[in-house]
C-alpha cells in the first residue's frame, strides 16, 4: 500500500530532472560520448586531470543541449530560428542558390556565442522548397560579410499562408560543422528543431519587405519563442 506514493514521488523527481536538464541534440552525442570515454581513461592516470576532463565533458553536454520551447501559434509571424544576439536588421538579397530572385528582403541576423543554445528551429509552419549547402570561408560570424562568404546551409521555406522565407545557418571562426536534418519537400512545424551548428556561429532569417520587424540590434532572442517579425497580410 505504501509503494504507490513512493513510486509517484520517484516519477515526479524524474520528470522534474528532465525539465531542468535538457536533452542532448543527436549531433552532439558523439562528442559527449567521446569525452566520457576520454574522462574515464584520463582518470585512471591522474585524478586531477580526470576532474578537469569531467568538467569539459559536462560543458560539452551543456553546449549541445536541446531545451524544449513553447512556440507562439498565432498565424502570420516568424519566430527566431536560434538563440543569440541580434547583430543586424537590414535589407539584403537572399542567397542566390535558393532561387528567390535579386530583390532585397529584410534580413535579421543573430550571432551565437559559445554560451548560446546551438540548435536551430523552424521560424514558421510550411514546407521546405529548397535546401542547399555551400562551402566557403570561416570569418568571424558577427561580420556582415559572413552572410555572403562563409560556409552556409540555406533553406527556402514556403509558409502555410504563402510567404517565402529564407533561413541560413552560417559557420563562424570556430564552427566548422553545420548539421541540417530537413530536406526539400518536408512539411515542418514552427519551433521544431531542424539543425545544429557546432560552436560559435550565426543564423540569418529573411522575411518579405513589408514585414513588421519586432526586434532591434543588441536584443537577445530565444529560438522557437521570440517573435522576430509579423509577416505582411496575404501571400
Amino acid at each position: 500500500m505504501t509503494a504507490a506514493p513512493k513510486s509517484g514521488a520517484l516519477q515526479h523527481a524524474v520528470e522534474l530532472t528532465k525539465s531542468i536538464i535538457p536533452p542532448i541534440h543527436p549531433g552532439g552525442r558523439p562528442f559527449v560520448l567521446g569525452a566520457i570515454g576520454a574522462t574515464l581513461a584520463v582518470r585512471r592516470a591522474s585524478r586531477r586531470a580526470g576532474v578537469a576532463s569531467a568538467v569539459l565533458t559536462a560543458w560539452l553536454a551543456w553546449f549541445f543541449r536541446e531545451p524544449k520551447r513553447v512556440t507562439p501559434q498565432r498565424p502570420g509571424i516568424a519566430v527566431a530560428p536560434a538563440d543569440g544576439t541580434v547583430s543586424h536588421v537590414i535589407e539584403a538579397v537572399p542567397p542566390a542558390e535558393l532561387g528567390m530572385g535579386d530583390q532585397p528582403m529584410l534580413r535579421i541576423s543573430a550571432f551565437l556565442s559559445v554560451f548560446d543554445v546551438h540548435v536551430q528551429r523552424i521560424p514558421a509552419p510550411g514546407q521546405i522548397v529548397r535546401a542547399v549547402h555551400k562551402a566557403g570561408q570561416f570569418l568571424s560570424a558577427d561580420l556582415d560579410e559572413a552572410s555572403e562568404v562563409n560556409e552556409r546551409n540555406s533553406l527556402r521555406l514556403r509558409t502555410d499562408d504563402g510567404h517565402d522565407l529564407a533561413v541560413v545557418q552560417i559557420a563562424g571562426l570556430v564552427a566548422r560543422r553545420i548539421v541540417c536534418q530537413v530536406t526539400e519537400g518536408d512539411k515542418v512545424a514552427a519551433g521544431a528543431t531542424y539543425g545544429l551548428i557546432r560552436f560559435g556561429s550565426r543564423v540569418d532569417l529573411y522575411v518579405p519587405v513589408g514585414s513588421r520587424v519586432l526586434v532591434e540590434p543588441g536584443q537577445r532572442t530565444i529560438g522557437g519563442e521570440t517573435v522576430l517579425a509579423e509577416l505582411p497580410a496575404g501571400s
